[in-house]
């Protein structure tokens, strides 16, 4: 016992106490601190010692925020947990704070969604003080804050920074399973090989147990759900033997909760005999919370199949959860680690020496394995906001919209410049099965089989999922009823290239590639089940290759459309990327925003050539103001320009430069070159720099594209050329 709670912690949780107390104590730490703390550790234990100590060894005038996820009422959990092991302590929940403030030797146990919700009563001025007034009325009383952000992955946002901010916390304290060390903050990790050896989660995970390579799979669904309930019964009869009441749990992961496919899930369960009528069978979705039973997550629970969306995967543990099978209904669906660990916990926080209860199973035909985590601490940069300098107020300028009016090319044109595009890049002819032949030679995969690569393998580390390259091939013959949603999928990815409706997307690549369509102008003959796999299995090739055919060459012309036009204005106020890490930071006096620094102009938050730029607009006496552009939106500067199937797009400019004789610059950066090769990466940079040129001259405006060699700046606005060495890009002070 390191502090005053009446509990043993395993020797791994004491020093994750001590170290947070150490880090705490010391004036020279940062004021963040990150712990990283896998699924089953018992961080909210190591956290309720932490404040017991901190408490009553260190400042006893401190209040503790403790920040937990909208999901699964785990902030009710954490303060019972705290109750449980210290009934002395004074606890509450917002609701509390807001009646009676923020007393010394409190904590606060408040849902993120209650603060961070828009229109939300416990923010709105009334008869009772509100939350910002209670902080205020704590912080004049000397009261310390230290802010605790529980899972604080899922509450990134700019409105949990704003609370946050308000607390001007002494210290801030994440917690996650799956942060990343930061530079910034102060970092340490509960090694998750220590919570093994404690007995608490699985010695380790097999994924896709029994899966061999080169297998064939008539029905995803089917195949993986007969496994897992194979491998449950095998675990069900173990615990049985040594005479454990235990009933091992199966989730099935939807990602979306399609209807169609749960459907298909609970049909396939029926057939196996586990429905909701006879309680095998439970559903947690959202609101739909099917014959949820209250003893779920008891070792004795009855439903042995448990449907789910990913929105339980945090703050939610049922120990006697052993497998999970993670559907797959669409083409970019995440491996998550936070899910992986509701099944790694031991049903009695021991292990039982036998292989069969001491791992985890993970069944899946998932292809991607990254964390599905869209907002993560390990972010490099801060967002602060700037205001609009006075003299820049008034500046106008006319900026261009799509006109909706007008489409584009027609199907068949587009369908012409694509079959022309694949014509000459693969040098394709008449004979249709020698376009098959080299088509192949270049990549692209033919047969009736929809191919995929599946991990597999025994994991001790969960993580270690993520960077596995333990891959298994597998095939499924293509049943047109069931794959038809991956299809679409795949037509939708390379829809995006070329922005053309879905089903005549779907008719251009029948036309390409599907017999008895057009014959005489197939580039080559599949049918119908050939077609299905051969779109599914190179969609990100094909969405490539639609896009290069795209971004040929084509004139900027109003005589094909004539863009909508409004005025624009510099947005009074901003929210621009800084680098906090930034050494000698200095203020750019020269940009359109006050307070503007070099720490919003570094290579963390700035391509090269922007960085270069700014650098060297600081240094120009002529200049009088400089405005960073954003990279999309309503509110920012835009120009159209139409891509080969005369398609409009939007164009953003990075710069826009006053001097002080009045004149405007309008500036692109684009990748330059580094020993030789080239960092431009925008395929579609012959017709910006067309439809900016024509922009340019019809308002009597300065303009140029501006690349980087050998940390030199160049600009071209003449004729465009990729090759830097052409007589076309010139040294920027020559003409800047």
């Amino acid at each position: 016992m390191v502090g005053g709670i009446d509990i043993n912690l395993f020797d791994f949780q004491e020093k994750a106490v001590l170290k947070l107390i150490d880090l705490v104590a010391d004036k020279r730490s940062k004021q963040t601190i990150i712990m990283k703390s896998p699924t089953g550790s018992g961080k909210t234990i190591i956290l309720i010692d932490f404040i017991e100590e901190y408490l009553s060894k260190i400042d006893s005038k401190t209040a503790f925020i403790w920040l937990c996820p909208g999901k699964g009422d785990l902030e009710e959990q954490s303060r019972k947990k705290m109750l449980k092991y210290n009934g002395q302590r004074n606890t509450q929940n917002l609701f509390d704070a807001i009646r009676g403030g923020f007393p010394a030797e409190s904590t606060t146990f408040i849902n993120w969604e209650l603060v961070t919700k828009t229109g939300n009563t416990a923010l709105r001025e009334g008869e009772r003080k509100n939350l910002f007034d209670r902080i205020a009325e704590a912080h004049r009383a000397n009261i310390t804050f230290i802010v605790i952000i529980d899972e604080e992955h899922s509450n990134n946002t700019a409105k949990a920074k704003a609370i946050i901010d308000a607390f001007s916390a002494k210290n801030i304290i994440r917690v996650s399973a799956t942060a990343v060390e930061n530079k910034r903050f102060e970092y340490f990790e509960i090694d998750e090989v220590d919570v093994i050896n404690a007995g608490l989660i699985t010695k380790a995970l097999y994924v896709n147990e029994g899966i061999s390579d080169g297998m064939e799979v008539d029905d995803d669904y089917d195949f993986l759900l007969e496994l897992a309930d194979k491998k449950r019964k095998e675990i069900a009869e173990r615990y049985k033997q040594n005479g454990k009441t235990i009933r091992p749990l199966v989730l099935i992961q939807f990602p979306s909760g399609h209807p169609e496919t749960i459907a298909a899930v609970e049909k396939k369960l029926e057939a196996m005999g586990y429905t909701y009528d006879n309680g095998m069978a439970s559903k947690w979705m959202s609101e739909d919370k099917r014959d949820l039973p209250d003893n779920l997550t008891d070792n004795d629970g009855i439903p042995v199949f448990l449907l789910m969306k990913q929105a339980i995967s945090t703050g939610w543990d049922c120990p006697r959860a052993k497998i999970l099978v993670k559907l797959r209904e669409g083409m970019s669906e995440s491996f998550e680690i936070q899910t992986i660990g509701r099944i790694r916990r031991m049903p009695e926080a021991k292990h039982y020496e036998d292989d069969l209860l001491d791992f985890c199973y993970v069944y899946t035909f998932d292809e991607k394995y990254k964390a599905g985590l869209l907002a993560r601490v390990d972010k490099a940069y801060e967002t602060r906001r700037l205001f609009l300098k006075e003299k820049c107020k008034t500046f106008t300028l006319e900026k261009q919209l799509r006109n909706l009016d007008y489409g584009g090319l027609g199907e068949r044109e587009v369908y012409e410049k694509i079959c022309a595009h694949l014509t000459e890049k693969y040098h394709l002819g008449k004979d249709k099965k020698q376009n098959e032949r080299l088509l192949a030679e270049a990549g692209y995969i033919f047969g009736d089989k929809i191919n995929g690569q599946i991990l597999s393998g025994e994991f001790v580390r969960t993580s270690s999922t993520l960077e596995s390259e333990q891959h298994t091939t597998i095939h499924r013959a293509v049943d047109t009823h069931k794959h038809g949603i991956y299809l679409m999928h795949s037509v939708d990815m390379i829809k995006s290239a070329i922005n053309v409706q879905t089903p005549k997307v779907k008719t251009i690549l029948e036309r390409l590639f599907r017999k008895k369509l057009i014959a005489v102008k197939n580039l080559v003959v599949l049918d119908t089940k050939e077609f299905y796999a051969f779109v599914i299995n190179n969609a990100r090739k094909l969405r490539q290759d639609f896009k290069e055919a795209t971004a040929h060459s084509t004139e900027q012309t109003e005589l094909v459309f004539k863009p909508k036009t409004v005025p624009f204005s510099i947005p009074e106020q901003d929210f621009y990327k800084y680098d906090p890490t930034v050494k000698n930071e200095v203020e750019y006096l020269s940009n359109a925003y006050a307070e503007y620094t070099s720490g919003f102009a570094t290579s963390v938050v700035r391509s090269t050539s922007e960085m270069l730029f700014e650098k060297y607009c600081e240094k120009q006496d002529d200049i009088d103001w400089v405005y960073k552009n954003g990279d999309s939106g309503q509110q920012y500067f835009s120009i159209v320009y139409i891509d080969a199937m005369q398609h409009q797009w939007l164009f953003y400019a990075d710069y826009i430069v006053k001097k002080k004789d009045g004149t405007i610059w309008i500036i692109e950066t684009k990748g330059g070159e580094s020993k030789g090769k080239d960092k431009n990466i925008d395929i579609q940079i012959e017709n910006k720099f067309n439809a900016f040129k024509m922009y340019a001259a019809e308002h009597n405006l300065h303009w140029g594209f501006v690349r980087d060699k050998d940390f030199s700046l160049y600009i071209n606005n003449t004729e465009f050329s990729e090759d830097m060495a052409d007589a076309h890009w010139i040294p920027l002070e020559k003409v800047f």
